[in-house]
């Protein structure tokens, strides 16, 4: 029992910061059309900034307790860098798939040489911040708090964004772009500026969830294009474009690596693949995706 306890747990932990960068994703294309290889490097980006940005909150005397709202200060900080890259991105929003593939594909490796210039090729790791709330026992099971507080976190965010796009008038202004571009420019509405905001947004989302991860773990050169191919799992389970579909193949992913971890290391993402063929032979267009014709 304590052992499918600690797999929910570590399975939830992993969907929570996977779903974050995933929503991102999904956010992007659903509103821009855009397929964003560049989404793991956002997620690296928030790992180191959160990194240097807890090492200047210990030489400002912060106390420890505020680290974990300065990491997601850190990671909102940090995504604004999604502006002056959409700006770039505008130049192929009307041109064939494969420019945008290349294009974010050459973001991800600049981003990489970036990461390596301004902070050096070996891993960093935060391993002040990671217990410094403790531990809490739940069903039997020890569990770092931090670990709660990042899924807390990730469950406000998503219910932050779907109340966002649900309620709120620019919400329903995204929505409508995402629907129909062209008519919705021909009600007036600035689709430029909608674009930036939704792909700022995206970026943000995948700044924070590294910003939140890096206690736990480590940044690396590797983390970027790890977690690409963690996204596009759970985006081809849940659907390209559904927020829904983010959630549930976050979730499906984060628990069947968990399984693997504590069962059979040797199968983590072989288990994940097997998922993924499987939705594509029985629903190409994932759980949640819409069929084209």
């Amino acid at each position: 029992m304590t052992e499918l306890v600690d797999v929910i747990l570590g399975g939830t932990f992993h969907a929570a910061v996977l779903f974050l960068v995933a929503a991102g994703l999904q956010l992007v294309f659903g509103v821009q059309k855009l397929v964003n290889l560049a989404c793991g490097s956002f997620y690296a980006l928030g790992a180191y900034f959160g990194i240097t940005a807890v090492g200047l909150a210990i030489k400002l005397g912060m106390p420890p307790l505020l680290f974990f709202p300065v990491l997601i200060l850190a990671g909102l900080a940090i995504g604004l860098v999604g502006l002056p890259i959409e700006r770039v991105l505008r130049t192929i929003y009307r041109r064939d798939e494969s420019y945008q593939l290349l294009i974010t594909f050459g973001f991800l490796l600049m981003f990489q040489d970036v990461f390596r210039y301004l902070w050096g090729a070996t891993p960093r790791t935060m391993d002040s911040v990671y217990l410094v709330y403790g531990t809490a026992n739940l069903l039997g099971v020890r569990v770092p708090t931090y670990n709660l507080l990042v899924i807390a976190a990730s469950i406000a965010i998503a219910v932050g964004l779907g109340l966002f796009l649900e309620r709120t008038r620019t919400g329903r202004i995204v929505r409508a772009t995402a629907e129909n571009r062209d008519m919705a420019e021909g009600l007036g509405v600035n689709a430029s500026k909608i674009f930036a905001l939704v792909f700022t947004v995206g970026c943000m989302l995948g700044t924070v969830g590294g910003a939140l991860v890096v206690p736990s773990g480590a940044a690396s050169l590797d983390m970027a294009v790890e977690l690409v191919v963690e996204s596009f799992a759970v985006v081809v389970i849940g659907g390209l474009g559904s927020m829904r579909g983010a959630i549930v193949g976050a979730l499906i992913v984060g628990l069947m690596r968990a399984a693997s971890i504590s069962l059979m290391p040797e199968l983590e993402m072989l288990s994940v693949y097997l998922v993924v063929v499987i939705v594509l032979i029985v629903r190409p267009a994932g759980l949640f995706g819409k069929a084209t014709a």
